[in-house]
């Protein structure tokens, strides 16, 4: 039996890409390599905040997922480059749209948290 994909059933594996692509780092990664290959440091130093460790689970993640490409150069010392698959690259426009979004409205977001705080009837 066929079953078409629904990111609101519980079961369905867009789900678990879903939270991979749009978890804190997914979605910064994604945006990082929009620019091109970058190397693990040089994608470090790009997303201010990351860990080592999240970066590397994250980027594994997505790699796992089909967005990222992950070459490893068989040299002394290791060289490993990322960059974005043609599905990666697709997906990374989407977030880069919602983030421009989001930021493009900065301005409008501490008044409208404002109004929610403000609402008495709010629990």
């Amino acid at each position: 039996m066929l079953h078409l994909p629904d990111v609101m059933n519980e079961k369905c594996p867009s789900r678990r890409v879903l939270g991979h692509v749009t978890s804190r780092w997914g979605v910064l990664i994604l945006i990082a390599l929009q620019g091109g290959t970058m190397r693990f440091s040089a994608l470090r130093r790009r997303i201010g905040g990351v860990s080592e460790r999240m970066l590397a689970q994250s980027l594994r993640l997505l790699e796992e997922d089909g967005m990222v490409r992950r070459t490893a150069h068989p040299v002394v010392p290791p060289h490993v480059d990322y960059d974005l698959t043609p599905l990666g690259l697709e997906v990374a426009a989407r977030v880069k749209a919602l983030a421009d979004c989001l930021e493009g409205n900065l301005a409008r977001i501490p008044s409208a948290q404002a109004t929610v705080s403000g609402d008495p009837g709010r629990t």
